[in-house]
């Protein structure tokens, strides 16, 4: 079984098993079970992934995936997992240095758990779904009962393990069984959610990314469940409920994820209320379908209204103890140092100004070919993030999640087609789309955002590694960018025969990003940040996310900060 495994592999199964040794190599014997089911994860995956690329069992016969993308099931279901059991490793360091309580750390494992076992349950399924379509007698992960009980083994000793590190936790009675139903119940709604993402944005993304969204959305708002329920007195009273004292957050990341939360149920409650006013009024006729639209988007801004002033900051204050509304809060906020934050305000309000501007400008009436103007843009992210980050990183964090929140509904309204601004909003993202955009659904802008937005978001807390705040910054706005621009004119010899990424591309991308960290460093010590710099880690990192950057078909920018962040906690 496992020779004909490594004859399976290409440049993209390589590097992930790299990330994946990486990662086991730096766990410490107190997290055995959690590296033996990553192990197990990843063997899982990559079994999987070989039989959904199997060309006589294409898995698009039940959904439809990006065009010219790999399944990419192996980077899709290791990614945060992997990412989690890095946070485990930096945690257990910040323990035995007394910065964080040992809830946090048991907080995190059951993170960990949840991540894994919604991957899990998705690689299930979609075993399931090959089974149904009909296998090629010479795939790997045939019908043959040898594989057919490998893979069995594999999902009994992760449940093994699993069980093993869940029933080993600080809390009595019934917290076990409550965990590992909490557990099982983020695999359940892996699976539902995965298969309604590939249905209602189809061709738009692989199952790889699917997977990685999903898993990131129900490790979230499973998270906010829990935070939610912690907050409830009668269970908050009992010794069985184990997130009570796992879950510290700040009013910054309240705020977020209210807000987030809120702007992605909004588009179902929107469609129901739609319904019900179908209902309620008689059918239009066809002079009177421009006032039917009007209606329709008033009654869009009137419920998102509610919905961001009453509804999600009723559910702030009630999870935390914010003295006045949650949005007054953040004017305060803002409001509290005035110079030097409106000044960031207004700076970054002129570089995006002229940015946009100037790329939209030469979009219309350049050659340029969109992947090199779309990379301006990652340099644009560095201008804007570096500075703030250096010298106002709590502002940072609230802006991103600002800054998330209006793409969210500009999103919503250009696939709603809400007037008057559905149509100009499509016209507009239209100049910066690629191959992986569709009509459909743009995810580009999401995925820059997010990768340079989630390093920062979980370096809040403890961290020993300066430089993992700016895991998106360096590796997209510096490395993808330099790789890009050096690659496609400079670039001659190629890593495949049949992809386009060149040596010479990769060689700058991992030299630029090392040359950056150089000139961040100093600027981090200026702020009086007392730090010891981890070298291998560093250099892993960069070269571990450059070669991901080469060989990967998946939306990198989703996919290499993840990577570079958890190599560069370990």
């Amino acid at each position: 079984m496992a020779p004909q495994l490594l004859r399976q592999l290409n440049g993209e199964r390589a590097v992930v098993l790299l990330y994946v040794v990486r990662i086991l190599f730096s766990i410490p014997f107190g997290l055995l079970p959690e590296a033996f089911s990553l192990s197990l994860l990843s063997l899982l995956a990559l079994c999987v992934e070989i039989s959904v690329d199997d060309a006589s069992n294409p898995l698009s016969f039940f959904f439809r995936t990006r065009p010219g993308a790999s399944s990419g099931v192996l980077l899709g279901a290791v990614t945060l997992p992997g990412l989690l059991v890095s946070k485990l490793v930096q945690t257990s360091r910040a323990i035995t240095l007394e910065e964080v309580g040992i809830e946090e750390f048991e907080y995190l494992k059951s993170q960990y758990w949840a991540a894994s076992s919604s991957c899990v349950a998705v690689l299930i399924f979609l075993s399931l779904v090959c089974l149904r379509q009909g296998k090629s007698k010479t795939s790997i992960c045939s019908l043959s009962s040898r594989n057919q009980i490998c893979s069995s083994i594999c999902v009994i000793f992760f449940v093994g393990s699993g069980l093993v590190s869940l029933c080993g936790k600080l809390y009595g009675g019934w917290a076990p069984v409550l965990i590992s139903l909490w557990v099982l119940g983020h695999g359940w709604a892996a699976v539902t959610l995965i298969q309604k993402i590939l249905e209602t944005f189809p061709a738009c993304a692989s199952i790889g990314e699917s997977l990685l969204v999903t898993t990131g959305l129900v490790l979230y708002f499973g998270d906010m469940m829990a935070y939610t329920t912690s907050k409830i007195s009668y269970l908050a009273s009992s010794n069985a409920v184990f997130i009570q004292n796992g879950i510290n957050r700040s009013e910054i990341s309240t705020i977020i994820q209210g807000m987030i939360f809120g702007l992605l149920l909004f588009p179902v409650f929107y469609k129901y209320v739609l319904r019900m006013g179908e209902y309620c009024v008689s059918s239009e006729k066809t002079t009177e379908l421009g006032n039917h639209e009007k209606r329709r988007s008033l009654v869009f801004y009137a419920l998102l209204t509610f919905v961001l002033v009453a509804v999600v900051p009723s559910w702030m204050q009630f999870v935390h103890a914010f003295h006045m509304h949650p949005l007054l809060w953040v004017i305060d906020f803002v409001l509290s140092e005035p110079l030097k934050r409106l000044t960031l305000c207004v700076y970054w309000l002129v570089i995006i100004s002229v940015s946009v501007r100037r790329f939209y400008s030469i979009s219309k009436n350049s050659k340029t070919e969109r992947i090199l103007l779309r990379k301006y843009y990652h340099l644009m992210a560095v201008a804007i993030f570096v500075p703030a980050l250096v010298f106002q990183p709590k502002f940072l964090d609230l802006s991103f999640g600002a800054a998330l929140a209006v793409f969210l509904l500009l999103e919503t309204i250009r696939i709603w087609k809400i007037w008057p601004l559905g149509h100009l909003v499509h016209q507009f993202m239209n100049a910066f789309t690629d191959h992986r955009d569709s009509d459909l659904l743009v995810v580009s802008h999401f995925s820059l955002l997010l990768g340079c937005a989630i390093p920062i978001w979980l370096a809040s807390g403890f961290t020993d590694r300066p430089l993992a705040p700016f895991a998106g910054i360096l590796s997209l706005g510096i490395g993808d960018t330099m790789a890009s621009m050096v690659g496609h004119k400079y670039g001659v010899l190629r890593w495949s025969k049949t992809g386009k990424k060149t040596i010479e591309g990769t060689a700058a991308g991992i030299t630029s990003v090392l040359a950056a960290c150089f000139v961040i460093l100093p600027l981090l010590a200026a702020t009086g940040y007392i730090f010891t710099m981890h070298w291998f880690s560093l250099i892993v990192a960069v070269t571990t996310s450059g070669l991901l950057e080469a060989y990967t078909a998946q939306l990198d920018n989703a996919f290499i900060p993840l990577v570079f962040y958890s190599m560069l906690c370990l």
